[in-house]
């Protein structure tokens, strides 16, 4: 029953990211792309560059800044899928970065914390 919980939360934290987004004239290119190397929540377009974009959704901040869970670890997996997304499109040459998007939804609101360029 938990695991529901937490992936439908983590589904609409991306779907208000998406909208977020589409609203500051981002092109949203690819959601939840999977491969070998991991997963990537958003691939998006803004004005030249490739943004490669983890959500992280919370109920609170308990457990710290949703950011921080951003480790090294998902951090290489990112990289690796983002190296892999770019090669299979022959996009090597494009400008890219890393984004989290923090999404904490709290009393039916929600607030959205965009932070570039994380890596």
């Amino acid at each position: 029953m938990k695991i529901h919980i937490k992936k439908e939360l983590g589904n609409i934290g991306e779907q208000i990211a998406v909208e977020y987004l589409i609203k500051n004239k981002y092109q949203i290119l690819r959601r939840n792309f999977y491969c070998r190397q991991g997963e990537i929540d958003i691939i998006a377009k803004d004005k030249k560059e490739i943004v490669f974009i983890e959500v992280k959704t919370r109920i609170n901040n308990n457990f710290g800044e949703p950011a921080e869970a951003v480790n090294k670890v998902k951090q290489t997996h990112m990289y690796k899928s983002a190296r892999y997304f770019l090669y299979k499109l022959n996009l090597l040459d494009i400008f890219s970065r890393f984004d989290v998007i923090e999404v904490l939804i709290a009393n039916g609101r929600f607030n959205v914390n965009h932070i570039k360029q994380i890596m």
